[in-house]
């Protein structure tokens, strides 16, 4: 007969064994999507999309961001994810061009912020994963400062402040590090 102490220790391991493959294939479908919004980044800056283009295609990826919501669980959701990760890449794709032809360093700001990027995401992704600490409590404040920062973003483009640029640039870093945290 077995004593309760092993059954116990099976469980924690199978629980432990679900939340990796869990972990893995949640992994494996970011990193899919972001594979394929670099395809569809690299399409519009190869093909010269405009900024009215890109204009359409962030209001669609908007609406994908409800339309995902309501299809999360079916198979059709998936699909909403890649659209959505497709729009928002098409959308970069004018800017990166922007940026690239605009600055004598172009590139090197493109890299340093795509790898600023992925620096801090595998870093924030090591330490939740390592302390294991749950930061589901933070969904309503990212949300409030998300809309807070989107309102600010729409204000500067009324009344433009240079300083103000850099402050806001500053609280989106630290809005979107808590969504990686989230």
């Amino acid at each position: 007969m077995q004593n309760q102490s092993d059954v116990v220790e099976r469980r924690g391991a199978t629980f432990a064994a679900s939340d990796n493959q869990v972990l893995r294939r949640t992994y494996g479908l970011l990193s899919l999507t972001l594979l394929f919004s670099a395809v569809t980044a690299f399409f519009a800056m190869s093909s010269g999309a405009s900024q009215g283009g890109a204009t359409i295609a962030m209001i669609g990826a908007f609406i994908m961001l409800f339309v995902t919501m309501g299809l999360r669980r079916s198979v059709w959701g998936l699909v909403s994810v890649f659209a959505f990760t497709g729009l928002m890449g098409y959308s970069i794709g004018p800017m990166l061009n922007f940026y690239i032809h605009s600055f004598t360093n172009g590139p090197q700001l493109v890299m340093t912020a795509l790898g600023g990027t992925g620096v801090m995401f595998l870093a924030l992704s090591a330490y939740v994963l390592t302390t294991r600490k749950d930061f589901s409590y933070m969904g309503g404040f990212l949300m409030i400062a998300l809309l807070v920062l989107v309102l600010a973003s729409v204000a500067m483009m009324f009344f433009p402040m240079p300083a103000m640029q850099v402050v806001i640039s500053g609280v989106a870093v630290l809005i979107f590090s808590g969504f990686i945290l989230f």
